[in-house]
């Protein structure tokens, strides 16, 4: 099968994942279990299917590092994909996203979290472990400053996942490795184009984490995502990211320029038939920002219990509030009413850019795709039987010539 085929196979089982892997059935993540569908897939479909999706010039760079991340949309799903190498060849994780278009209430989001989008700057963390759903509260809160307020906003995202469309807001959204670099570049570039709203779609290194904080301070709001369990542990994750010494000014940036933590994980609702995020929440408050600067993160739960006043919520709280949740927004079928309401991501100008692997080596060109022999079509490289393993399948892209 085609990518467009495997994606609508996957949507019509109501999958929110599909993984391939050589060798081994179809694995669909339906209700957040994993249940394996259909026949074995062998590796040279894998190989085929892979660089379908790449398409050349990706290939290329794919050869190099063993790994991609891009995003597509594909009969009327945006999906997330991840291409590796693993033990037994080539494969794929992809990510099939909910609705083209994600708001508050279609994430099943408490309406109080719209608060969030209403600062006119500061930091706002979104943490959870990977798969729990950041990327599509970050999107949500982006749309609701986009449909209520004139600001321009700026983002970076490895890779892009929601298009968002420009309403009230002017909108820019720049890929890594794609339209930049790398977070850092993107960042520093990000403070010459006049932006009201910047979304780092990931924050890891020091200097990315550097780089946000002083934008946080200096009359913007930032939205950024971290990989973490807690509201606690997110706010220490940043702190510990930085040299001893210099933790306490750390400390003192975050307290000043906070406007809340959201750390989420997904849960399957039984009664709704959908995954929703459960949520904890920190609001920026005068208690909370006092136990921030003295880098009191322990103490920070307590906050959570007492400040429902401030729109804090502890988790167990907002476990009752799901509880007792009567409507609930499931996701949108592609192909009715919402079917075109955010089209996909235009094709972008293919510039070149430096890939971190080869550090600065031109990547070596892949000869299969412009070879026209028996056995290919179209300058596609054809494999007429299975292949014995995966360094047979690359060699002969390489060549590009056919297996006799």
């Amino acid at each position: 099968m085609d990518f467009e085929s495997w994606i609508g196979w996957a949507r019509d089982q109501g999958a929110s994942d599909l993984h391939l892997e050589p060798g081994l059935p179809a694995t669909l993540r339906i209700g957040g279990e994993l249940k394996a569908a259909g026949e074995r897939v062998s590796s040279a479909a894998l190989v085929a299917l892979a660089r379908e999706v790449l398409g050349d010039a990706r290939w290329a760079e794919f050869l190099e590092r063993c790994s991609a991340d891009l995003s597509r949309t594909a009969r009327g799903v945006r999906c997330r994909i991840n291409v590796m190498r693993s033990a037994r060849g080539v494969g794929l994780a992809i990510r099939l996203l909910s609705a083209p278009a994600v708001t508050i209430e279609r994430l099943n989001l408490h309406p109080s979290l719209a608060r969030l989008s209403q600062a006119s700057h500061g930091l706002l963390l979104l943490s959870g472990p990977t798969g729990s759903g950041k990327t599509s509260t970050a999107a949500a809160l982006l749309q609701e400053i986009n449909l209520r307020e004139s600001r321009h906003i700026i983002t970076l995202e490895s890779p892009i996942e929601y298009a968002l469309v420009p309403r009230r807001s002017l909108i820019r959204q720049r890929e890594i490795g794609r339209d930049t670099p790398s977070f850092a570049q993107g960042l520093f570039d990000a403070m010459r184009e006049d932006p009201d709203v910047l979304l780092v779609g990931e924050m890891r290194e020091p200097e990315v984490m550097r780089l946000t904080l002083n934008a946080a301070e200096t009359g913007h709001l930032v939205l950024a995502t971290v990989h973490s369990a807690t509201v606690a542990e997110a706010l220490q994750r940043v702190v510990a990211a930085f040299p001893a010494e210099i933790q306490p000014g750390i400390c003192a940036q975050l307290g000043d320029s906070l406007v809340g933590v959201v750390a989420q994980r997904l849960v399957f609702r039984r009664e709704a038939g959908v995954r929703v995020p459960e949520c904890e929440v920190l609001m920026s408050s005068l208690g909370a920002r006092a136990l921030i600067r003295q880098g009191q993160f322990f103490k920070l739960p307590t906050v959570l219990e007492s400040g429902a006043a401030d729109g804090c919520w502890s988790m167990a709280r907002y476990r009752a509030w799901l509880d007792a949740k009567q409507e609930w927004a499931r996701p949108a079928d592609p192909a009715g009413d919402d079917a075109g309401a955010e089209p996909e991501v235009p094709a972008p100008v293919q510039l070149p850019l430096p890939s971190p692997a080869s550090a600065g080596a031109r990547p070596k060109a892949v000869r299969g795709a412009a070879v026209q022999s028996p056995g290919s079509e179209d300058g596609v490289l054809v494999l007429d039987d299975e292949p014995d393993d995966l360094a047979s399948v690359l060699m002969e892209l390489e060549r590009g010539k056919p297996r006799r």
